[in-house]
């Protein structure tokens, strides 16, 4: 029997509490540990059990320590990335971080871990929005002369543009000015991208219905960046090494 990864989670806010829900209940992981920023006493995640620690009162590199990870996954925040990237590169350790606002700087410094051991970073790691962006990067290079508009609809406390939003204006070289944003109650995440062209268009939708989506998606991305060999990739490579394996057994 195959051993089960063992994996580590940073962030237990509302994504991050419902990549917990997916990863403890699927058989192939076993996730070891939560951190959050602060913790004002012990706790664990109200189904599991699993330990949710704080990392003011313990440090990453006591964590990883005195609890071993194989991977690690981030729903936190930009900052965390330089908490613990010594300790992963050194350690060897698989990340899988899911920010939505790396900046030039992050990015880079993300990319060097990959000298050390695998990385992936991804704005939006939902199965869905990520095929999408590889459908919408076949058609923008099939059809150039389309017109391209984007439209992404969150919850009403959500303030920045979505950081999807502009991974896909920048994978389809288009600007942000092509960019709508809509808030609107409670909803977790909408992306639609209108392509239009004389006499027709074609509108390629993805809804997020619950968080849980974010969980489904990470466990595929450490099942396959698992398969891999040490660098920095995006999700869309991940999707892309799939396809062409896919084509070659037609």
């Amino acid at each position: 029997m195959t051993p089960k990864l063992r994996v580590g989670l940073v962030g237990y806010g509302k994504a991050g509490s419902a990549v917990a829900n997916v990863l403890s209940t699927d058989p192939r992981f076993d996730l070891r540990w939560i951190a959050r920023s602060s913790t004002p006493e012990s706790q664990s995640h109200p189904v599991t059990n699993i330990p949710i620690i704080g990392i003011e009162q313990h440090p990453l590199a006591e964590l990883f320590e005195q609890y071993p990870v194989d991977a690690l996954v981030d729903f936190s925040t930009t900052a965390s990335i330089r908490a613990y990237g010594g300790e992963v590169s050194r350690r060897g350790i698989m990340l899988v971080s899911a920010i939505s606002a790396y900046t030039d700087e992050d990015l880079a410094y993300a990319r060097s871990l990959g000298e050390h051991t695998r990385v992936l970073c991804s704005p939006n790691i939902t199965l869905g929005i990520n095929f999408l962006i590889v459908a919408s990067k076949l058609l923008r290079k099939i059809a150039p002369f389309a017109d391209v508009e984007i439209v992404e609809q969150h919850f009403k406390e959500k303030t920045e543009v979505s950081g999807t939003a502009r991974k896909i204006a920048e994978t389809l070289e288009i600007s942000g000015e092509n960019i709508t944003s809509l808030r609107l109650g409670g909803i977790v995440g909408h992306h639609e991208v209108i392509f239009g062209f004389p006499h027709q268009t074609v509108r390629l939708t993805h809804e997020s219905i619950r968080r849980e989506a974010f969980g489904t998606g990470t466990a595929f991305a450490l099942t396959q960046l698992g398969q891999c060999d040490k660098g920095f990739y995006t999700f869309d490579d991940l999707l892309l090494q799939l396809i062409q394996n896919e084509l070659k057994k037609q």
